[in-house]
């Protein structure tokens, strides 16, 4: 298997794949970040897939093509999104279906999108968590390969809390790719069942 991941920012999910020994042969990002100098301090390759903008004028179908296309030279099999910050459409969703996972810092399907610690809180819930999921064209919305509840503290603000849900994240997303590798996940078989 090859592994690409995909981050935008401090690259705390990828060290933590690499430091448990995960196959991970690519990092791609949309911009320059620390996620960036993580994969080159791990001696793992890096690229970085600029987007064009961050307004209302981006072409989201163009750069998914073309984010597909670069994974597709690298002879990618396998996509883990690890705080990706641009949201895919359909190009790459056709190219790389039921093999794409995301992790997500709530248990899904509550609060998805880019808020959901925010969203915990301000909702007064006592217990969050953090879920991996196979990403597809809906947000936050593809099955669930995992989840783990994060309890939440009477003085918790968005950082403590999302902090401690990260800590858990890690340890998950890399668990659950660790099942994936030695096949008690079956990803297709995942994949297949939720379009039936």
């Amino acid at each position: 298997m090859s592994l690409a991941v995909l981050a935008s920012g401090t690259g705390s999910i990828l060290d933590a794949m690499v430091r448990a020994d995960l196959p991970v042969a690519l990092v791609v990002s949309d911009r320059l970040c620390p996620a960036v100098r993580c994969a080159v301090g791990h001696d793992v390759e890096a690229l970085v897939v600029q987007r064009e903008s961050f307004g209302a004028d981006f072409d989201r179908v163009g750069y998914s093509a073309v984010l597909a296309d670069r994974l597709a030279e690298h002879a990618v099999t396998m996509v883990a999104m690890a705080g990706f910050g641009t949201i895919l459409g359909q190009p790459f969703h056709d190219r790389f279906a039921g093999r794409v996972l995301n992790t997500h810092p709530a248990l899904l399907p509550a609060f998805p999108g880019w808020h959901a610690v925010r969203d915990a809180l301000t909702a007064g819930v006592g217990v969050t968590g953090c879920t991996v999921h196979l990403a597809t064209l809906e947000v936050d919305a593809g099955p669930i390969l995992a989840q783990e509840e994060v309890l939440v503290w009477p003085d918790d603000d968005e950082a403590s809390l999302h902090e401690r849900i990260k800590v858990v994240e890690r340890r998950l997303y890399v668990d659950t790719l660790r099942s994936i590798l030695a096949g008690e996940i079956l990803l297709e078989s995942v994949f297949e069942g939720a379009k039936s």
